[in-house]
């Protein structure tokens, strides 16, 4: 039971030093909150449910990351994997550029 909250605690980890920077204006509450609800709610999955049906949060996190980075946001005109134009992605984030 621990080892898929531990896989799902990594990937977070690695997200957030890969990828963190995307996020610069997000505040530190909020990305610690989501980290903690989300193992949350895959402990409560696996306990419920058991291994496979605790490892499907984490397949559909990584689905729902690749239609937005692959679909939605190209659709929109934002690069997924840059963030460009920053206009754009912050104008959709609803941020502010910083003068």
């Amino acid at each position: 039971m621990w080892m898929t909250v531990a896989i799902t605690a990594i990937i977070f980890a690695i997200g957030n030093i890969l990828f963190g920077h995307f996020n610069e204006r997000t505040p530190k509450w909020k990305r610690v909150t989501k980290v903690v609800l989300v193992l949350a709610f895959v402990d409560v999955i696996l306990a419920a449910a058991g291994l496979v049906w605790g490892l499907a949060p984490i397949a559909l996190m990584l689905v729902v990351a690749a239609v937005v980075h692959l679909w939605w946001l190209p659709r929109h005109g934002i690069n997924g994997f840059t963030r460009e134009p920053r206009d754009k992605c912050y104008e959709l984030r609803g941020w502010t550029r910083k003068p």
